[in-house]
């Protein structure tokens, strides 16, 4: 009889990386003010980050998604000079500090930037404002389903869409029929992960929206304004942000992958 499977020795390695990423976060539950914990998470601060986080990430996927998308089907399908350039300037964020990011934002974007400076003369300013929140999260969250939606449509076997071509169907109507349903679990969980890289953006938000509350300052910002006056309030709203991206992620990333 032929075994299959994951060899038996594989299994400490991998509880070893379990463990190293989950102590961390089980750490946070006993380290909390529970007597205190409903207030800590709703005081008027902390409601307004939240708020905030959520509301920019929704916004901020949804910009990946009208974006990326294309640049994904770009990247898998077309084929042209510079196109490893272009791959290579689009994945760039996934390995860059973030701060770097803001500081790359604020040159092309601030009121001296690169282009800021024109939308300057007619009255448009874009850093320090809750469109530079949404900008900065795309900026480094684009990445996350560019490289899982192109993978995906990498795979998809060609003959089917080739089959409804020869039926008369456009090549937008094969797009939106054939090749994006056949994808749709990568686009999920590529969305679900930008979702939640924007959730969790702190140094290019700080860097190019700086931290107004209600208007720039997110969640993860207010976490570190309060780590430095109050630090049961950072260990609960810490909390929340980690129970608010695992449910998120668990509720579509996990599903899309049940076997």
């Amino acid at each position: 009889m032929v075994k299959t499977g994951v060899p038996g020795w594989l299994l400490l390695p991998a509880g070893l990386a379990v463990a190293f990423v989950g102590t961390p976060l089980i750490g946070l539950v006993p380290s909390v003010d529970w007597p205190n914990f409903w207030g800590l998470i709703t005081s008027e601060s902390s409601l307004a980050a939240l708020r905030l986080s959520l509301l920019t990430a929704a916004a901020s996927t949804l910009v990946c998604l009208l974006v990326g998308v294309p640049l994904a089907l770009v990247l898998a399908r077309m084929q042209f000079a510079g196109r490893r350039l272009l791959r290579t300037i689009v994945l760039l964020p996934l390995v860059l500090p973030p701060v770097v990011g803001g500081v790359a934002l604020l040159t092309a974007f601030g009121r001296r930037g690169l282009i800021g400076r024109y939308l300057d003369l007619v009255g448009i300013q874009v850093a320090f404002t809750t469109l530079a929140v949404v900008m900065a999260q795309v900026f480094v969250s684009l990445p996350f389903l560019v490289i899982s939606l192109e993978g995906a449509l990498r795979s998809v076997d060609p003959r089917v869409e080739h089959v409804a071509a020869t039926l008369g169907a456009t090549p937008t109507r094969v797009f939106a029929r054939v090749t994006l349903p056949m994808v749709g679990p990568a686009l999920a969980s590529g969305a679900v992960l930008s979702f939640a890289r924007s959730l969790g953006e702190f140094g290019a938000t700080l860097t190019f929206a700086g931290s107004l509350q209600g208007v720039t300052r997110t969640l993860p910002l207010e976490i570190y304004l309060q780590r430095e006056v109050d630090q049961d309030a950072a260990v609960a709203l810490s909390l929340l942000l980690v129970v608010v991206a695992a449910v998120i992620v668990a509720a579509v990333y996990g599903r899309d992958h049940q076997p």
